[in-house]
């Protein structure tokens, strides 16, 4: 089975929460510090620069807050769309199937190969011999009428892509 990748928008974020967390107890150190400053020495120029870095702190608080929230929000809406696209993949696949005619152990067969399984895999998987899956992937292509794997694969990718390109001019 072909391993699936973590999605880097995950990445992005535990950074965001990371920087998030160091900037906070940054902010609290500086506030506490700006405010003991300004209690002894409220005009000393050491106080007020002080109390507006604890002020730059805090809007970067507030600002990689709502940064992570966008980011968790645009990752949500991304996975949702992820599930949809699957969703209707497996729709078409199945449909296709079912019109060129495919036998249940073809559509096993089929579908272990668009998921990226050799034939030695294949066999495994299904307890058979490799010679019947060959056979198998064999009769495939011909009720799909294409010669391979990759235009196998490519039949059903060419829709996808369809849509995201533009025809020469």
């Amino acid at each position: 089975m072909i391993p699936r990748s973590r999605p880097k928008g995950r990445h992005h974020s535990a950074a965001l929460a990371v920087f998030l967390l160091v900037q906070t107890s940054a902010a609290v150190f500086f506030v506490g510090d700006a405010a003991s400053d300004m209690l002894s020495d409220p005009t000393a120029p050491h106080s007020v620069f002080e109390a507006l870095v604890a002020f730059a702190l805090i809007l970067g608080i507030l600002f990689g807050g709502w940064q992570l929230r966008q980011t968790l929000e645009t990752l949500r809406a991304q996975e949702r769309s992820l599930d949809a696209a699957r969703g209707a993949l497996a729709q078409v696949i199945a449909q296709q199937f079912q019109d060129w005619g495919l036998t249940p152990a073809e559509r096993d067969v089929g579908l272990l190969a668009l998921k990226g399984l050799d034939v030695a895999e294949i066999a495994q998987a299904r307890s058979a011999a490799p010679g019947t899956v060959r056979a198998q992937l064999s009769k495939i292509y011909a009720k799909a009428g294409v010669s391979g794997r990759a235009q196998f694969a490519a039949w059903f990718v060419e829709d996808l892509l369809a849509e995201g390109t533009s025809s020469p001019a």
